[in-house]
């Protein structure tokens, strides 16, 4: 059997097999569709294909899909999922339910490589990438548990999972658009977000390619000395050179930018440190997420009292900066912002929660 993954192929490709088979042209479509519209998990379950035809498939390449393994339920609602890939490893992803919105966090790779101090991610071994069919995985699953525990699909998408999306670019991008095209998951660019930790020439690469998503950078220290303390990539990007990057990308695209900050006790969340994030996200007409810290096993960082989050918050308000305080959710099953880590049974069962 072959080991082509059937959804790897692109459209033309899809096409050529069908002829290679056999079969007529319009069979080209049905089976698109069942790859991307229909979310099909076999090939068995393409229903009106011909019998001989779904046999040949199958010997002529494979479909596998990312299986849920495991489901953790917070008090607050917040499902962390393990996800177990074709090879056997393991990855996470969160469905995060608000008043207003059902989002899925969804990983980009299995593991990081960025090693951030306060991501407990970043202390994990980088596997590997992600194939775009097993970050669109993630959504349809994640979809599925929205609909299981509250009634309604998913309403936003963040890359805000394990991994870096930039270091994996072409299957960041392949993925969201199969989750967005009409003859994948339908849904809008608009409600799709991408983080980066930082990577001046790929953010560029985005805007040159007309990336339809909008674009979150996780800054956290707006002067290079503490940036480059607890971010090892802000070395090889720094500060100014993001900041260039970012402009290109907001007059090229048109789009605006979210920072993403993390508010660290004693570290970043001073009044001077507000007053360099103030003229940072003003060079790059960018709004701010202000995120409260999620504890982590050897992270070494305190959470910032409430109500000095909230006088940095009301500071860069005054000052003309959009922020609000990103609330956490799912702490209590470690599946809050940063906490990341393949603690599920899965992962320790199978020695995937390898640290660096």
């Amino acid at each position: 059997m072959s080991s082509t993954d059937i959804r790897s192929l692109s459209p033309d490709e899809i096409k050529s097999l069908v002829a290679d088979l056999g079969e007529k042209p319009y069979r080209a479509k049905q089976l698109w569709e069942w790859l991307w519209k229909r979310k099909a998990r076999s090939f068995e379950d393409m229903s009106d294909l011909p019998k001989a035809f779904r046999a040949r498939l199958a010997e002529r390449t494979v479909l596998r899909p990312l299986v849920l393994v495991e489901e953790q339920r917070s008090s607050d609602g917040t499902v962390k999922c393990a996800f177990k890939t074709w090879d056997g490893h393991v990855v996470e992803g969160v469905l995060i339910p608000t008043p207003t919105r059902l989002t899925a966090c969804i990983s980009s790779q299995i593991g990081c490589s960025l090693a951030c101090s306060f991501c407990a991610t970043g202390k994990l071994k980088r596997i590997r990438n992600l194939d775009a069919q097993e970050i669109y995985d993630q959504v349809v699953l994640i979809d599925g548990l929205a609909h299981k525990y509250y009634s309604e699909g998913l309403t936003n998408i963040v890359y805000m999972g394990m991994g870096e999306p930039l270091l994996n670019y072409a299957n960041t991008l392949r993925s969201a658009e199969r989750i967005t095209a009409e003859d994948g998951l339908g849904m809008s660019a608009r409600r799709i977000t991408v983080s980066t930790a930082g990577i001046a020439k790929m953010i560029r690469k985005l805007a040159d390619d007309g990336a339809r998503f909008n674009l979150a950078l996780s800054l956290h220290a707006a002067n290079d000395a503490k940036r480059d303390r607890i971010m090892p990539i802000n070395e090889q990007n720094t500060l100014a050179e993001l900041k260039d990057a970012l402009r290109y990308y907001t007059r090229t695209t048109r789009k605006e930018v979210t920072f993403e900050y993390i508010l660290l006790r004693g570290f970043n969340d001073s009044l001077a440190d507000a007053q360099e994030l103030v003229r940072y996200a003003s060079d790059v007409h960018a709004k701010v997420n202000l995120i409260e810290y999620n504890p982590i096993d050897e992270g070494g960082f305190g959470r910032t009292d409430s109500k000095d989050a909230e006088a940095f918050q009301q500071y860069l308000d005054r000052k003309g900066i959009m922020a609000r305080i990103r609330r956490s959710r799912g702490r209590d099953i470690d599946a809050a912002c940063g906490q990341l880590a393949n603690k599920n049974e899965p992962a320790l069962k199978d020695g995937e929660r390898v640290m660096k």
